[in-house]
């Protein structure tokens, strides 16, 4: 029996197995670069007003201001195919499976902001967590419904969702006709005179 929804056969072990090999290695990259310490001089204080650090990339204009900010788009873009690579699915909603995986990555964001605040140099940024849950966004949009309609179309699903194959050594389930509610005569004793 085929899971509905599912690639299919050997290929879903395949595809999870290397979703979740390059999601352990990505994540393991991110934790790498974002939760060492920093030998600096002073630490600016934490930012909780969204956008005031875009506002500041922007103010210095440029190529600094492109290098800033692609770095927050970039950082943690892989996981907009990597989370539903691990997950091995073709036949999904997509609108599910953005807001799934959008949430996914924000949560990881969140997760590394908060790691950060206790390592010594590394101070909570919230347009970082805004960048990087927007570059999650912007990787899946561009990159999974395309790839899953084109693996779709190489596997023979032409968007149709799979269809439970049935076993032929077993056959037909058989169907059982609606019973009505037996009247209380049938139920109650009979009565003695």
């Amino acid at each position: 029996m085929q899971r509905q929804g599912s690639i299919g056969g050997s290929a879903v072990i395949r595809v999870r197995v290397t979703g979740g090999v390059l999601l352990v290695a990505h994540l393991a990259l991110v934790a790498w670069l974002m939760l060492r310490p920093l030998d600096v001089p002073w630490v600016m204080p934490a930012n909780l007003r969204p956008f005031a650090t875009v506002r500041a990339d922007l103010a210095l204009g440029g190529a600094e201001a492109v290098r800033r900010i692609g770095e927050g788009l970039g950082l943690l873009a892989p996981l907009g195919v990597l989370l539903p690579l691990a997950h091995g699915r073709l036949c999904v909603s997509p609108l599910a499976s953005l807001v799934r995986t959008v949430a996914a990555g924000a949560l990881i964001s969140l997760g590394i902001a908060l790691l950060q605040t206790g390592v010594p140099g590394r101070v909570v940024d919230v347009d970082t967590l805004l960048l990087n849950t927007l570059g999650v966004a912007v990787t899946h949009l561009a990159a999974v419904p395309a790839a899953r309609a084109g693996l779709r179309r190489r596997a023979g699903r032409r968007d149709v969702p799979a269809v439970r194959q049935e076993d032929p050594a077993q056959g037909r389930t058989p169907t059982i006709p609606r019973v009505g509610i037996a009247p209380w005569s049938d139920v109650l004793p009979p009565s003695s005179p």
